[in-house]
């Protein structure tokens, strides 16, 4: 199949209350295009100059994700147009957001993304730091905090990528208690998204399933 029909297989199966991010890093405009005329409308990036220079030149309806590691000191260049920031994992990150954000006069929506996985080089808060990043950043008028983000390890064993996405379920339904613009959970991938969807996920990042194995 191809990146088209890759695309319309994959929101067709979705169940209708599931975000697909195509996650187009390292992709091509011309590969995002024929994503886009099947109907996509969210793509995910990981390095803010890639993302900025696809935003320049593809079309304007198209929502940018960014799911990489965050440096503050990019956070300008892409505060203009980011639909939504998956990857966020320190206060001083949410603090640089909304510096940016209040530049550009817009309310950037952001997750925080928590360390569910056993691999250490995963990023990610604890489930403490993640709820007293909240509690911080109630004083942040120009970010919003919209949900949770977050990795399963990269394991064949589905026990325990069903375990650490429970995990991350329970944390998001006790926070959505308190937190009412909480609306996003975003985890599940190409290899597990499907467990991801049985667990509570309502935002899956998938690129291969779409484009087919990485280009580097």
């Amino acid at each position: 199949m191809n990146i088209k029909d890759n695309t319309l297989y994959l929101l067709n199966e979705l169940p209708i209350e599931v975000e697909l991010v195509a996650v187009s890093k390292t992709k091509s405009n011309t590969e995002i295009l024929e994503s886009y005329e099947a109907g996509q409308r969210i793509f995910g990036e990981n390095k803010v100059q890639e993302m900025t220079r696809k935003y320049d030149v593809l079309p304007k309806d198209i929502q940018w994700h960014m799911i990489g590691h965050v440096q503050s000191n990019k956070v300008k260049y892409m505060a203009p147009f980011v639909a939504l920031i998956h990857g966020v994992d320190s206060l001083k990150l949410l603090k640089e957001i909304n510096k940016q954000a209040l530049k550009n006069n817009r309310v950037i929506n952001c997750l925080l993304q928590v360390h569910i996985a056993k691999e250490s080089t995963k990023f990610g808060l604890s489930n403490m730091e993640c709820i007293e990043a909240l509690t911080a950043a109630e004083s942040l008028k120009n970010i919003t905090i919209k949900g949770l983000m977050g990795m399963a390890t990269f394991t064949d064993d589905h026990s325990q990528v069903e375990q650490e996405f429970d995990g991350l379920k329970q944390l998001y339904d006790q926070l959505a208690k308190k937190y009412s613009k909480f609306e996003i959970l975003s985890m599940g991938m190409s290899g597990d998204y499907q467990i991801a969807i049985a667990k509570g996920s309502n935002m899956i990042r998938v690129g291969s399933k779409i484009f087919g194995e990485r280009n580097y």
